[in-house]
């Protein structure tokens, strides 16, 4: 039986006003909502997909959170057969080479034949949870991948390109993916199935090891847009135009 784990992560919702700390560094996150990450949401809905096709075991294995039990019980009403919440994480955000050494540990003892990751998360400065992961694992990773299909030991993979290119290749299992969208929309589930699955699911916990929180980015300065006048229109045909931007580029010294 092919075994799946999908790791899910919860990030502050955009739509909320976001305010900036009083340390002008970091965003305000005490009053900030917090959701499932759109793409990680995607990797859950494409490993549901997958199990419903061929009798998959499904594992979602999310950080601490508040709120993040919720989460995992809507996973298991959509289909999810085991819960993981990783605990001991702190409130500084972890890096991402950090929490990809925590999980590699944990996956490992797992043996799964597939691990499903959004490809990137919002409040993530650097994107590469996921390559850092099967870097750890000692799996092939493919990012950006929009379908995925499984056929005895290889998996079928779309990977999106620019310009509306899609590649289908093959890949040998185990393998780690970066899932960019899932092949439907992300399913509904009823709150009456979440509070059900409250009642008859339970959520294992496991212990992190003391996580790393510097990833030698230092934010020195977070601010609103500042509107300014230092906007120049160009007007005129395209060759017009194109002299102009040239003549601007030339006096910049940049051509």
């Amino acid at each position: 039986m092919t075994e799946i784990v999908v790791i899910a992560r919860l990030v502050p919702d955009l739509v909320e006003e976001l305010e900036i700390a009083p340390s002008g560094t970091a965003l305000d996150l005490s009053w900030l909502r917090v959701i499932i990450n759109e793409f990680d949401n995607h990797a859950i809905e494409q490993a549901i997909i997958l199990k419903e096709r061929s009798g998959a075991t499904v594992t979602i294995i999310s950080p601490e959170a508040e709120g993040v039990e919720d989460m995992l019980f809507t996973t298991a009403a959509k289909g999810a057969d085991r819960l993981i919440k990783l605990t001991g994480i702190g409130e500084e955000k972890p890096t991402n080479l950090s929490l990809a050494q925590t999980l590699a540990t944990m996956i490992k003892e797992m043996n799964p034949d597939l691990v499903l990751n959004g490809v990137q998360a919002h409040d993530d400065i650097t994107g590469d949870l996921a390559p850092q992961l099967a870097q750890l694992l000692d799996m092939p990773y493919v990012g950006y991948i929009s379908g995925v299909s499984l056929d005895g030991g290889k998996a079928k993979a779309y990977k999106e390109y620019p310009g509306g290119i899609l590649a289908e290749m093959e890949i040998n299992l185990p393998a780690v993916l970066g899932i960019q969208s899932s092949e439907e929309p992300p399913r509904y589930v009823a709150i009456s199935k979440v509070r059900q699955m409250m009642n008859s699911t339970s959520i294992e916990e496991i212990q992190s090891s003391e996580l790393e929180t510097e990833s030698g980015v230092v934010i020195k300065r977070m601010y609103l847009p500042e509107a300014a006048e230092r906007a120049e229109m160009l007007e005129g045909d395209e060759k017009e135009v194109a002299t102009k931007i040239t003549s601007i580029l030339q006096d910049l010294g940049l051509l």
